[in-house]
Order: C-alpha cells, then structure tokens, then sequence
C-alpha cells in the first residue's frame, strides 16, 4: 500500500473512537449531545500529505447549540472549534432520536387530537407520526429553531404499511429542543384511504407466476479482481480505491487506467428530492437526503435477499453512530463482475471472418432506504475505459391523500382508490475531480451542427462539431441539448496521443429536466446547483458538497452559488466537474405497492485518451461459454 492510499482509506473504528475520546475530554461531548457527522476531513491534495483529521459535527439537544469540529487523533488534539449559528449557518443533520421522539410529542398534542377527531381517528395507538426535514424557516418564530415537520399515517395493525393509509392536511411543527408542538395547520379533510398496500406480505400479492426459471451466474475460477485492507481495487487493467463516507456513502479515489489518471475523486455530494404539490401541508416537502440525512448511514446489508449476482466480494463500511461510537454495517459494498453484452463484432465479407468479443464490466454498488424509498448506486468500469453511473429508485412512492378521487389533480397521481402519489424530481449531483492524464484539465462543450449549405457545403448535408471552451467558473450553469447532442470533452492540452490530439473523456449526460422550481422561490435558493447539468469549479478541498455543508434549515445561497461568485479561472487548472441528472417522476398506478426500479445516471467515456480501440487484446471467450 502507498503512503497515499492510507491517507485516504475509509475511516476505521479505532479512529472513531479516537475523536470520541478527544471530543469527551474538550467538553464537547455530553451526555445530551449528539453526533450528526463525522468523517475524514478532505485533505489538500496539492500538499504534502499530513496525519488524518476528522471532521465532526455536533448538537446538543438540551440547548440546540451545535458546532462544527475538526481534531486529530495522530496528535490527541482539537485543531477547530466553530460554534453555529443556526438561524444563518443552517442547521446540522437530523440525528436519529428525532426520528423516535416526535411520535410521543405529537400524539401529546391537544391541537393535534382534536385535528384527528375531526376525521373520526382517536385511537391514538394506530397513528404513526412521520417527521420530515422542515425546509427553511418561513415564519419569525421559526428562526434558529431547529424544527421536524410531521404528517400522520394510519397503520391498521404491526404488519400493515402505513404509507397506505395518509392521513391528509394535518401538518404538526415540532421543535425537536423545546420537545414541543409550535403549531398545527389543519388545512382541510380528505377521507383516509381504506385499501392495503401490504406487498410485503405474500398473501397480498396472491398465486405467484409460475415457469420462472433459475439464471446462475458462475466464475469457477474466482473473479478476475483483487483487493487490499485500504480498499484498493485492481481489475483488468483498472485501478481504484473504493472509500466510504456516512454522508456520500460510495467514494471512488485515483481511478486510473493502464497506470494513467482519469478521476481523482469520484462520489455523489448531494441528492434532492423536491415534492411539486404546493398545498399549505406539502409546499415544505423536500429532502436532501445527503445533506438533511446523512444517506450514507442508510446503507443496507447486502447478506439478505438477492441484490448482487455472481461470485461476490462484500465490504463492510464503518460509520459513527449519534453517540459517536463506531458502527459496523456489514456487507454494505457490493463488488462484483457483470457480461456487458458485445464488446465489438465484424463480419467481413472481404476475409470470410466473423470475429465478436464480449464485454463485461467491474460493479461496485450500495443500496440505501431513506424513508420510503430506496437508491441503489452503482458504478460500472468497462474494459474499454468507460466509467459509468447508474442511479436504481426503487422502494414506495410517497402517498398523500388525493383530493379528487376518479378525477384529475395537477400536482398528483391517483395510484389506489383515494391515496395520491404527489409528482416529485430525484435530482442527484456527481462531484468529479477530474485528472485526465494529470491535473491540468479544461472542459469544452461539443454538440453537433448543421453547416449552412454554401461554397464549403454546396449539397447541404456538412455535418460539423461546434465546441466551446469553458474558460471561467461563470460559463456554467450549462445545460444538455439533447437535439443537439450536446457533450462536455474533459481534455489535457500538454498530453497528446499518437494522433496529436489532446487526450479526453467525454461526460454523456441523459439530459432530462433540471430543477423545475421558480427561480424566485426558497426550494431553488437552497438547491441551485440542481438548475444546471453542469458546473465546473477551480478545485478546492473544502468544497464538497453543492448545497453547502449545512443544508438543514439553511436559508439558501450556500454551495455552489457562493462558489462560482468568485469566477475563478478554470482553463487548465485542478478542476472539479458536478453533473446534475436525474429524474422528474409522475407516479404511475403500476409504482404502486412498491416501485419498479427506475433509472438514471451518466457517462463518462474516452475520446483520444487511448488512441485506438484498447480492448484489441481482450481474449476471444472460450469455447464452452458459446453456442456452436
């Protein structure tokens, strides 16, 4: 292993302890405090490497002070202190006995009991209380508070899906310090919906299909992968180092191919998912699930159930808990190889050869349930050194009373007899230090364009490729064309390849919708970077996450936007590339139950960084594995 290498590993229990232990001692730590974060503390990587630092953030839940903290455990030392101001700073993630005290608090709620008398609910026992991140603070006495925002769902019995069953138009304020209910809007009654939702249940799913027959998927020889205790993943001329973080989850470091560096650093900084119904109980309803939940710390273990094929290897992710002590989530990385279908084929009639290789790719994959839904994250190496992110969202669509059931309403599905399913947009943000064959990188927009029929084109039919440099931070916000087949080159002007070209990767975006809130409103001032496919950045550690480090409860402004303001000069230079993609999602009736994975994501693929074709030498299959 490199000096490198351990530098940048995954953080380990003994480190969590550690900080622990340093935190207790400095005060910082008391019983009644609460650890949101705590991570590796992004190191400069223009600098000489230094001892590991921790980053942790803290909040009290007696008083509501919180803190943003840096220590090191190589030299048993606190090396910052900044005390938060909630009310401009935002506020720091939710902690997981949020979740379990609102329930208590709002059942205990007068306002809250007469709201659900008034739809015939007072068994107080079947209610169950879902808190939800409060979105910025709209009212005065909401400054500085940190606050949950709680709807209500009926659950019939222990084994009963509540999300069946909202309990629409009542919203309870909760302040999560003050342990107490600042208000109730109970805004109108809609009739609960009756009918189950229980899939999980096999009686409700009824007689299962039958002639399913098995796939095994077999290496006998073992995979064609290795890799270390620091997460260093070697594949088939492919070299990464796989880190995990409570807040990103999957980090990918120093991805390189035949020895030569494409992406320093490779991970989703942030994911929105804003709600599109503006009623008086929903309009707060959007979730930041890295920075408001931390979704790294929702990673599933992959032990149950089927979510990986083939010959399989496992890694554990260490995360710290709310107490700051370590936890194991074991089996949460999934690696593994998948056939990826024809690598390249030709059938000559000039030779009488018909030659075909087959492609397959290395997965390195997590999954995550954050409330009602889950997001698999899957990250795919090819052997022709393409990179590729696939985004899976699965799990149960958020559910709302609908208020016009059999009829039409602008911002809902019907999916089930009165239950709505409110639209909604999962907008994901890729953070890319690129460092394609070194670190001085620039980024051109390429899309393709008609030539005007004339002296240089009398037929007309001239094809050429329009590209644009991207010399300052405010070139972007860029958005995709796919009309125009709109790319952006990440290219290296002092290497080139045989041909004299600039070596590059082209990121090939999807192109779907970007946010679609109003630029005037609060959702969009607090999630700006989701308003353009792409942004680049001059690189800088301490910028990680698009949205800012504090998002809950922030007022906006944060991230990106104060990034770019600077205007730094990004021709040549470390660069950071963020990509916006994702989907926008008008529920169907058939997401219901439970959803059918849905897809998104984004490509990243070599253009002159090679040459030629570099899989030339990928072995035919043998014999055997085809038909004959």
């Amino acid at each position: 292993m490199s000096e490198q290498e351990s530098a940048l590993r995954s953080i380990r229990a003994e480190e969590i302890s550690a900080v622990r232990a340093i935190l207790h001692r400095e005060g910082l730590l008391t019983e009644t405090t609460h650890v949101s974060y705590l991570g590796l503390k992004e190191p400069d990587k223009r600098q000489a490497l230094g001892p590991r630092r921790f980053r942790a953030f803290l909040v009290d839940l007696a008083d509501g002070r919180s803190h943003d903290v840096v220590a090191c455990p190589a030299d048993d030392r606190l090396e910052s202190v900044t005390e938060l101001d909630p009310a401009t700073d935002g506020q720091v993630p939710v902690v997981m006995l949020e979740f379990a005290m609102v329930e208590a608090i709002v059942h205990a709620d007068e306002r809250w009991q007469a709201a659900m008398a008034r739809r015939g609910l007072t068994d107080l026992s079947v209610l169950r209380v879902q808190p939800l991140s409060a979105g910025r603070a709209m009212n005065p006495g909401e400054q500085g508070v940190r606050l949950q925002r709680c709807l209500t769902f009926l659950q019939k019995n222990a084994d009963d899906l509540p999300w069946a069953h909202p309990v629409d138009g009542v919203v309870a304020h909760v302040d999560v310090v003050g342990k107490a209910v600042v208000d109730v809007l109970d805004d109108r009654v809609l009739e609960v919906p009756t009918e189950d939702g229980n899939f999980h249940l096999a009686e409700f799913n009824g007689t299962l299909r039958e002639g399913l027959k098995p796939i095994e998927i077999t290496q006998p020889h073992g995979p064609s992968f290795t890799i270390d205790d620091d997460g260093v993943l070697e594949w088939l001329g492919w070299k990464v180092q796989v880190c995990f973080d409570s807040r990103e989850g999957l980090v990918l470091r120093h991805l390189t191919v035949g020895d030569r560096s494409v992406v320093d650093r490779a991970s989703v900084a942030e994911m929105v998912v804003p709600y599109a119904d503006p009623s008086p109980q929903r309009w707060f309803q959007t979730f930041f699930d890295g920075g408001e939940y931390l979704l790294g710390n929702f990673a599933n273990s992959l032990q149950l159930g089927c979510d990986c094929l083939g010959e399989i290897t496992y890694l554990d992710a260490v995360v710290a808990d709310n107490a700051g002590n370590p936890r194991v989530i074991p089996q949460a990385i999934c690696v593994h190889e998948e056939d990826a279908g024809v690598l390249w084929k030709h059938t000559s009639h000039f030779t009488d050869s018909s030659v075909v290789r087959r492609n397959r790719r290395l997965v390195i994959s997590f999954f995550v349930t954050v409330g009602n839904y889950d997001y698999g994250f899957y990250w795919y190496l090819y052997l022709d050194g393409t990179i590729e992110l696939e985004v899976k969202a699965t799990g149960v669509v958020f559910t709302s009373g609908h208020p016009n059931p059999g009829g039409p309403y602008a911002y809902a599905t019907e999916v089930a007899p009165g239950l709505g399913a409110p639209h909604h947009q999962h907008l994901f943000s890729a953070r890319l230090e690129m460092a394609v064959d070194g670190p001085a990188n620039y980024v051109e927009e390429a899309e393709a364009a008609a030539v005007p029929r004339g002296p240089d084109n009398p037929t007309g039919t001239g094809i050429t490729q329009k590209v644009t440099r991207l010399r300052r931070e405010s070139d972007a916000p860029r958005l995709a064309d796919g009309l125009r087949g709109r790319v952006w080159r990440v290219g290296n002007a002092e290497v080139q390849n045989r041909l004299g070209q600039d070596v590059a990767y082209v990121l090939h975006p999807e192109g779907l919708p970007v946010l679609l809130a109003d630029p005037d409103s609060d959702l969009y001032g607090r999630a700006t970077f989701a308003s353009g496919h792409l942004w680049v950045t001059a690189y800088d550690p301490a910028e990680l996450y698009p949205a800012g480090d504090l998002v809950n409860q922030h007022p906006g402004g944060a991230g990106m936007p104060a990034w770019i303001a600077a205007d730094r000069d990004i021709d040549g230079a470390p660069v950071v590339v963020w990509h916006t993609f994702g989907m926008t999602h008008f529920p169907r009736p058939e997401d219901w139950p439970v959803m059918p994975v849905d897809h998104t994501g984004f490509t990243l693929k070599p253009s002159g960084f090679f040459g030629r074709n570099p899989t030339l030498d990928i072995p035919p299959s043998a014999a055997g594995h085809c038909h004959s």
